[in-house]
Order: C-alpha cells, then structure tokens, then sequence
C-alpha cells in the first residue's frame, strides 16, 4: 500500500539502494523537511519497500508549478514487480489533485526504460554525477 511517510523514513532505502550503504545522516537532501515537500513509501507487511520524494521546484525552460522527484528507491528484493510503477502513479494522481503542471527528474541510466514507460520524456543530454554515475533529466507532464 501506498502511504505518505515522513522524510526519515526514506533514510534506510536511500543508503541501502541509491548511496552503497552510507550512513543515513549522509543521504538527507536538501528540502527534505520543507512543508511543501511530501515522501511516499510503499508498505508490505510493516516495511517500507519502496520510496520517492517529491519537492516543489521547477527546471529551466518548462513553466508552471513542477514537483522534482528525487530519491525513488525499491529494496533489491522487490525491484521489478510492479511496485515503484504503482508508487509513481499514486503521485501522479497527487500531483493534479494540486494542480502540478509537470514532473521531472534526473534519472539514472538504468531506470530510463522504467521512466519512460510511466511517460517522461528525455529533456537534456546525459551529464554524469561523481561517485552516482550518468543521469539524464526526464519530463512528465501532467496537465
């Protein structure tokens, strides 16, 4: 099940999936704790499994009121089955309920495929982010 969550509790999947393991103090992001930031997280059997936040803040060229997904994790066990697709549409469905324009993102490589198939789109060339690896910035529109 889907669920709002508070920004600690993303902490243990974005060691464990996105940083190699560092400790939790070291994946806190910046505006994790603002008020119009929101976390989700995926709960099977009392364990979050899956997550992603969300901040409000555009990209440069696309107009209107944008959500910025960072930090969308799921727990090696349970990558793809299905649930990280079922976590980003329950946000979708948020996200025009609070008249969000678009969604984007700086994928990582390996999650393109799964990214485009939700409906982003490419929106720059790939750049690289030291120790993470290459990323591409990637668009959904909403309404």
């Amino acid at each position: 099940m889907v669920r709002f969550i508070k920004p600690n509790q993303v902490l243990p999947l974005r060691s464990l999936v996105l940083r190699n393991g560092k400790p939790e103090i070291d994946c806190v992001f910046p505006g994790d704790e603002d008020l119009d930031s929101f976390h989700l997280g995926y709960e099977k059997n009392g364990d979050i499994i899956c997550i992603a936040s969300f901040y409000l803040k555009g990209t440069e060229g696309f107009p209107g009121k944008a959500y910025k997904l960072r930090g969308m994790a799921t727990h090696p066990d349970w990558q793809g089955k299905g649930i990280g697709n079922q976590l980003l549409n329950f946000a979708i469905v948020y996200l025009r309920g609070q008249s969000a324009n678009y969604l984007w993102c700086n994928a990582r490589k390996k999650a393109y495929r799964f990214y485009q198939s939700l409906g982003f789109e490419f929106i720059s060339e790939e750049f690289e982010f030291p120790e993470i690896g290459p990323h591409k910035a990637m668009y959904l529109k909403i309404q």
